[in-house]
């Protein structure tokens, strides 16, 4: 059918009306109107793809991939925008996710971009871990939006030089599930294979243990462990979340879901020797504990963050960094205990923040600053670093 696009949702969909019918259309964009080929059918709603432009947004350009697209690969959903144009989409989501589902005033998002992150390439070359899906073939390659399906490749466009001109994906990779490859500081590409999702990726070449270099602080990091993709990344959010906590001398901080110790590095240095640091992590791939060796003020702690957290006393600040599905009631009513006169909330996704921020107001802590990162180009992802401060304090 034919329909008008309204405006942009989360997950990298627009929305589409037609009947009373709601519809989350991909490859379209706002003001548009197309042909859509309707696909999953939910109870409410239905997920649907563009496929043909009858009228074109002004912000619309070709993808410079040609495997983006429907029934391509589902990595990139905003390519047939405009970069300037995806940053507007990304910031609208962030604006609904808090106002609708964090209940933050409306008034407090006013004037709140995503920015770009400096970057020589632009929205393309920028990713520095790829995993790719094996065929019972053993031929990799990226897998169609909510299929199983695989579209075989010959580079991705946002993959970094240096992958793109790897030889992975003209192997074969028998018997495995995925291959994968990490683009590090290091001379050689980390490579490693996968039998199926659920089980531990195994180390097939290059460096077992990765280096990224943040200032003049260097981070080892196992190839399976966290880091953040974009290079401009984590220079980036450590800035801002440094800028945003305005650690004092011999305050005392915690670093959760502390990844490589990024943040905590950062906190040592800011409360010098009279403070401590204490960071959490419980993936042994983040090699937390030997990144914090040369800082006296500073331990890392292995173990889960909601069970620890309770039993850590209190503290003056929090740099606040979970995964995809955010911290949860839990973490936050710790927290809560714990009393910090500030939180640094670093969120992957709008909507795990907009759910914490709602209980992090019930603990008494309020948004009082907030800026977005393009950290995923081409993507519907963004990265939010807001900063909550104790009321009252």
């Amino acid at each position: 059918m034919i329909v008008t696009v309204e405006d942009v949702a989360a997950g990298g969909h627009c929305v589409a009306r037609v009947d009373g019918e709601v519809y989350f259309v991909r490859h379209a964009l706002p003001g548009e109107t197309v042909r859509i080929e309707v696909g999953e059918r939910k109870k409410k709603f239905a997920f649907a793809d563009a496929v043909e432009i009858i009228e074109a947004s002004p912000d619309r350009v070709e993808p410079p991939c040609p495997y983006a697209g429907p029934g391509k690969c589902g990595g990139c959903d905003f390519q047939h925008a405009t970069p300037e144009a995806q940053r507007r989409l990304k910031a609208k989501v962030l604006f609904d996710q808090l106002t609708r589902i964090g209940g933050i005033d409306p008034v407090k998002l006013e004037g709140v971009e995503v920015e770009a992150l400096p970057w020589d390439e632009g929205a393309l070359g920028w990713r520095t871990r790829m995993q790719y899906a094996v065929d019972e073939n053993g031929r990799p390659g990226l897998r169609v939006h909510k299929s199983h399906d695989l579209v075989h490749i010959d580079k991705c466009a946002i993959a970094t030089e240096r992958i793109q001109e790897a030889d992975i994906l003209t192997k074969t990779w028998d018997g495995m599930g995925a291959v994968g490859v990490v683009d590090s500081n290091d001379d050689e590409l980390a490579v490693y294979t996968q039998l199926r999702r659920t089980a531990r990726p195994h180390h097939k070449s290059g460096p077992k243990l990765v280096h990224q270099t943040v200032g003049e602080n260097e981070f080892t990091i196992d190839f399976d462990g966290f880091w953040q993709v974009h290079p401009a990344a984590a220079p980036a959010f450590l800035e801002c979340a440094l800028d945003f906590l305005a650690p004092r001398e011999g305050e005392s901080a915690w670093d959760l879901y502390a990844g490589a110790g990024l943040f905590a590095a950062g906190l040592a240095e800011a409360v010098g020797e009279t403070g401590r640091v204490v960071a959490v992590e419980n993936a042994r791939s983040s090699r937390t504990a030997t990144n914090l060796s040369a800082w006296k003020n500073a331990g890392a702690i292995e173990d889960d963050v909601a069970s620890i957290t309770p039993n850590l006393g209190t503290v003056d600040l929090v740099v606040l960094d979970p995964p995809r599905s955010g911290a949860g009631p839990e973490v936050i009513v710790a927290l809560g205990e714990a009393r910090p006169r500030a939180i640094c909330y670093v969120a992957c996704d709008a909507g795990a923040l907009a759910r914490d921020a709602k209980d992090l107001a019930i603990e008494g802590y309020e948004l009082t600053r907030i800026r977005a990162f393009d950290a995923f180009p081409m993507t519907q992802h963004f990265e939010t670093i807001a900063l909550f401060e104790l009321v009252d304090y």
